[in-house]
């Protein structure tokens, strides 16, 4: 099951749920939980048995009620008055974005199957997630400003290309909790489910591209979709594009969609998103945080 103390981390038929796991804090979000939520999808990259991920809270409550702002969330969550550091040192980082940076670098699609109150970092870690699917009883928040501070979790970038930038700065302005609905209308979701069905809804979705699908072309497919649309021209896509198509045609993935399709029989892809990705993969500047 999970050798983690606030998520719970388990696979079965090829795919990964990680469970956010305080159910007497709402799931509520602390440093320990940020470390453990990055082990879990260095865990699940790492995994080639692992084709798709599903991030879920525990209970039916919340999907994770935000920081945990008490002592026993770890560690401060605001700064001190006076207390001063470097804005170039890592203690100054985010916790909130030191994960969904891990999660945008995730070679496996992500799921969020939020079952309840997401509110600060429980929404916007769901941001670098690529597919989000919401209960009837699910509630957003972007209280940042009602708190003095601003949206965190490198949320500035993923909020606005996800929703455009009116309806992203409308939620961030006014700071409201907001419901399931409201998220479907605006583009935060993908679709809207009855408690009780949503994590189905979400393994039909996780079991379609477990079935059908090449590792290594979800694994190139995430990564160019992700990088690609904030390029500055097309020209960029199109460089990727054709370097993409010219290595993985050759594949023995590319071979076996091939004959799959000509025989009318689901594929068994065999190739490996730990040994058979691209050689010129990854493309893009991995330049650190400064």
């Amino acid at each position: 099951m999970s050798d983690f103390t606030q998520i719970l981390y388990e696979v079965a038929d090829g795919i990964a749920t990680i469970t956010l796991h305080r159910p007497d804090k709402m799931n509520a979000f602390t440093r320990t939980m940020m470390a453990e939520l990055i082990a879990a999808f260095d865990r699940s990259d790492a995994d080639d048995a692992v084709r798709a991920v599903i991030v879920t809270g525990h209970g039916e409550r919340a999907f994770c009620a935000g920081a945990d702002l008490t002592p026993e969330g770890g560690g401060q969550v605001f700064s001190a008055p006076g207390q001063e550091a470097d804005l170039g040192s890592e203690e100054v980082r985010d916790g909130g974005g030191r994960l969904t940076l891990r999660i945008y670098e995730s070679k496996k699609p992500v799921i969020a199957a939020c079952n309840g109150a997401a509110v600060g970092i429980g929404v916007t870690m769901q941001l670098a997630m690529d597919i989000r699917l919401a209960s009837d009883n699910a509630r957003y928040g972007f209280v940042f400003a009602r708190r003095g501070i601003v949206p965190e979790a490198a949320s500035s970038w993923f909020l606005p290309r996800l929703v455009g930038i009116q309806q992203a700065l409308e939620w961030c302005y006014t700071a409201r909790i907001f419901g399931a609905q409201e998220a479907l209308d605006g583009g935060l979701v993908r679709s809207v489910h009855p408690q009780a069905e949503l994590m189905d809804a979400a393994r039909a979705i996780a079991r379609e591209i477990a079935d059908n699908t090449s590792a290594v072309s979800v694994a190139m497919t995430r990564a160019m979709l992700w990088r690609n649309a904030a390029q500055d021209h097309p020209m960029a896509a199109h460089r990727v594009d054709s370097r993409a198509i010219y290595r993985l045609s050759k594949s023995a993935d590319a071979a076996e969609g091939v004959q799959s399709f000509l025989a009318k029989r689901p594929p068994a892809f065999p190739g490996k998103v730990s040994s058979d990705m691209p050689d010129f993969y990854p493309w893009w500047d991995e330049a650190k945080y400064e």
